[in-house]
């Protein structure tokens, strides 16, 4: 996944970080220990700041492993971050505590998505929910987004699909602001054109159902004749190291309702 920048110099990437974050310069400098001055001469590029003053200034800002090599080779210095590939032996440990964890969440859905969501790994419990999906979409490289929200995809069986798409969507779109990545961009513009399926009234008529979980938005998906309610939780590599690791995520599908949690217990191995 590349990285495209919409300004040049360190300077005025810095500012925008900071301009995201709504971070004064004098926050910002009480922060990293710096000055008010010193902010303002690296933001207009007349200081160039030292490779220090770039790792910290990122690590005050949030911004993400990726980005902070961007803003690396920007201020003139080598990537800090190494991005090694998932299958690399060094990432064997990795691997395996992954599959691990994936394995503990049987029989709920789980499964890993990189920084464009395509999936790198995912345990019996996604498997069964895919059945029926059409080869091609399971074809590699699978991705997340496409295999949810294509007409063939599961987005026929999702019930409360305009509010799981809009969230989706969104999630999309926090994410293109934050890493500009061409290829998300892509892949945002083809999965939103996916249509919505037509309801009673058309599609635009079309409404989903009123949500029965009050403390998050439900999946509610049917499979083979069950009506099923998950809630989604995410969760990332803290303090990561390499870019790769630092883009993963776990996705999990956790039973919103007694009824899901006993039909996908009774469920035998896939």
């Amino acid at each position: 996944m590349t990285t495209v920048a919409l300004d040049t110099g360190v300077g005025p990437l810095l500012r925008s970080w900071r301009e995201r974050c709504r971070v004064s310069q004098l926050e910002l400098a009480l922060r990293a220990g710096s000055s008010a001055r010193h902010i303002s001469f690296i933001e207009t590029g007349r200081s160039r700041p030292s490779e220090e003053m770039v790792l910290r200034l990122a690590e005050h800002l949030d911004v993400p492993v990726r980005e902070r090599n961007a803003l690396l080779v920007m201020a003139g210095y080598a990537p800090h971050y190494t991005e090694t590939a998932l299958d690399d032996p060094a990432m064997g440990a990795l691997r395996d505590g992954l599959d691990r964890l994936l394995r503990g969440y049987d029989p709920y859905p789980a499964f890993v998505v990189d920084g464009t969501y395509t999936v790198v790994a995912a345990n019996q419990g996604m498997t069964r929910l895919l059945d029926g999906v059409p080869e091609h979409l399971l074809a590699p490289p699978l991705n997340a987004m496409r295999l949810t929200l294509h007409p063939e995809g599961l987005a026929p069986r999702i019930r409360n699909l305009r509010e799981w798409r809009g969230d989706l969507l969104a999630q999309m779109e926090r994410q293109i602001a934050l890493v500009r990545s061409p290829e998300l961009r892509e892949l945002y513009e083809e999965v939103a054109g996916y249509p919505l399926p037509p309801g009673p009234g058309g599609e635009e008529d079309w409404q989903p159902p009123s949500s029965s979980v009050p403390f998050a938005l439900p999946l509610v998906i049917e499979h083979e004749g069950h009506v099923l309610s998950f809630v989604a939780s995410i969760a990332t590599f803290n303090t990561p190291m390499d870019v790769t690791v630092a883009e993963l995520a776990i996705e999990t599908l956790l039973p919103a309702d007694a009824d899901t949690a006993a039909y996908l217990r009774s469920l035998g191995p896939v």
